[in-house]
């Protein structure tokens, strides 16, 4: 079974920064794409981040600056680094990750369980 496991999340004060990461576990051949979400209360799932296989990197508009998202393929992990963190940057954050898998090279995307980031004016 594929895990997507995240850590780092916690309260800040407005200005601050904070590191998440998100470690892949389980049986897959390679990690395409991974990619950091987050979702706000009573607000839609947005993309924050993504980081491409070839280490291409996009952002959302909102975080473009402030944020900055790095892989280890190694290890199989990625990571957030957020920083000048805003009261509008609260939400739960969601690891997001495109699976090429071993049977018939086939690709599934997996998500993590979340991490709460709360940012105190």
């Amino acid at each position: 079974q594929v895990q997507l496991v995240e850590s780092g999340g916690g309260l800040v004060q407005a200005g601050g920064s904070l590191r998440l990461s998100c470690a892949a576990s389980g049986s897959f051949r390679n990690i395409n794409a991974m990619c950091w979400y987050r979702q706000a209360p009573g607000k839609q799932r947005e993309m924050v981040a993504t980081v491409s296989l070839r280490e291409d990197t996009k952002y959302a508009d909102s975080v473009t600056g402030r944020f900055t998202i790095t892989r280890d393929n190694g290890e199989n992990t990625v990571e957030i680094q957020m920083s000048s963190l805003k009261p509008e940057d609260r939400a739960v954050y969601y690891c997001y990750a495109d699976l090429l898998m071993y049977r018939n090279d086939e690709t599934h995307n997996y998500w993590g369980q979340g991490t709460q980031v709360t940012v105190s004016s």
